[in-house]
């Protein structure tokens, strides 16, 4: 397909009457391989758009990830402005361990059998909402049609399909959300010896920082109700770039506040977070607790070595030149915790997509380390089992060639009977075992809060 082709060639779209997202989702919960992207914190720049879609056309997996770049080439769309950025293509996960398919030198476990490391949904109609302007729209692709009367046809059934879609009754999302008796495969002081293990390394000279984590699971009592318990999450715990997956034997609900990357046609934007304090209920302690954050040498350290790793990984998709780093340790405020973030950007260079970026970028730097490859291999010793959800990314890339993925933290897996989640924190030559336990308990301290669980003895 020519420029020309793709500049004559866009989606079909109809704005709809306003609601909130989560509103909206509940007349879809249950749909086959519903994905519900959900800016669920509101603010201009980074929680500003949302979008639901289901009932995929076709599914690339791992093996088939090498077709994806060809596939959005060949059914490119102009990208329509001021509407949503998502406006049809591919979404969905990413496991943490697909970073063995594209880093060869990479010697991380296996994904689990019954997990599959990729799952990207071709969705040729979503509903997108603008949160900010309070606007509302269903956009329609005709993907996979490629004759374009056949695609304009096929564009304006499934808008109409969608449309109709909304009169639908409401789910109830009021069942049992409820899950006590947390275990984690670390004992507090076997994860403290652990951190002193990977202190050892940095001191050796093996590595700069490990991203190390301990992983907390629960087996799901009966009638629990996934979608109930995101709907809770996201009242609790808004995120800027949270999300609820339903795939049949793999269900996901993500209240991430962090950003792997962006990516707007032109500039792709890492936003790495590393730093982290809990907040606190009195105004006084908690401006305390955000000016010691700020002034921590530690972790200001552990977000420079980050941002270096990530300029380094841009680089390889970025004009020369390019790549800068327009925010440097901003304070960052969420529910439970302050957080460290900077902004990476760069130019993404002639002849690389999203697809290449997300190659390039994958998996995030923030929860590896660096230098990324022997961290990985550090983290996997250490963890000793694969990562799954934990720490992958959930996103789109759109025919338009928009992208956006973030990085699964706070994020609970339900699979196989079995609930779980992770919490883990950067680790550098100044760090402590017993603060390094606490902080990864204070970043899973709202998850736990609502499953209605106490924190694990």
């Amino acid at each position: 397909m020519t420029q020309d082709d793709i500049e004559c060639r866009e989606p079909l779209w109809r704005e709809i009457p306003f609601e909130d997202p989560g509103e909206a989702a509940r007349r879809f919960a249950g749909s086959r391989h519903f994905t519900f992207l959900d800016s669920a914190l509101a603010s201009e720049r980074l929680g500003r758009f949302s979008c639901i879609a289901c009932d995929p056309v076709e599914t690339i997996g791992a093996e088939d990830f090498s077709n994806l770049a060809p596939r959005l080439k060949s059914h490119a769309l102009r990208h329509i402005p001021d509407l949503p950025p998502f406006q049809g293509g591919f979404a969905g996960y990413v496991a943490y361990e697909f970073g063995r398919e594209l880093e060869a030198q990479i010697k991380a476990h296996a994904p689990a059998a019954n997990i599959p490391a990729l799952m990207l949904h071709a969705y040729d109609v979503v509903l997108a909402f603008d949160t900010l302007a309070r606007r509302a729209f269903v956009i329609s692709t005709g993907y996979p049609e490629t004759d374009e009367a056949k695609r304009l046809a096929r564009a304006e059934t499934r808008m109409a399909e969608m449309t109709a879609r909304l009169a639908r009754p409401k789910t109830a999302t009021d069942g049992p959300r409820s899950i006590a008796n947390w275990t984690s495969n670390f004992a507090r002081p076997a994860y403290e010896e652990a951190i002193l293990k990977t202190v050892e390394y940095i001191l050796a000279g093996d590595i700069f920082q490990a991203n190390i984590s301990q992983r907390f699971s629960s087996p799901i009592p009966d009638g629990f109700d996934p979608f109930a318990f995101y709907m809770a999450l996201r009242q609790r715990n808004a995120a800027t770039f949270a999300a609820f997956l339903d795939y049949g034997d793999v269900v996901i609900a993500s209240a991430s506040p962090e950003r792997l990357f962006a990516f707007d046609g032109v500039t792709a934007e890492a936003r790495p977070i590393k730093g982290t304090v809990r907040r606190d209920a009195d105004p006084i302690r908690d401006s305390a607790l955000k000016q010691e954050l700020m002034a921590s040498r530690k972790d200001r350290a552990e977000n420079v070595m980050i941002v270096d790793l990530l300029r380094n990984d841009l680089s390889r998709v970025c004009d020369p030149g390019t790549v800068e780093v327009p925010v440097l340790c901003g304070l960052e405020t969420y529910a439970t915790v302050h957080h460290l973030v900077s902004s990476v950007t760069g130019r993404l260079s002639a002849g690389h997509s999203a697809v290449d970026l997300l190659a390039a970028c994958f998996p995030g730097g923030s929860i590896t380390g660096a230098p990324k490859i022997r961290a990985v291999e550090i983290i996997a010793e250490t963890e000793k089992r694969p990562r799954d959800i934990y720490c992958g990314s959930i996103g789109f890339i759109g025919f338009s060639g928009r992208s956006d993925f973030n990085i699964c933290i706070r994020t609970v897996l339900f699979h196989d009977g079995v609930a779980s989640f992770g919490g883990g924190g950067g680790i550098t030559a100044k760090s402590e075992p017993g603060p390094e336990y606490e902080e990864t308990i204070t970043k899973v301290s709202r998850i736990l809060d609502v499953f209605g669980a106490a924190v694990p003895a």
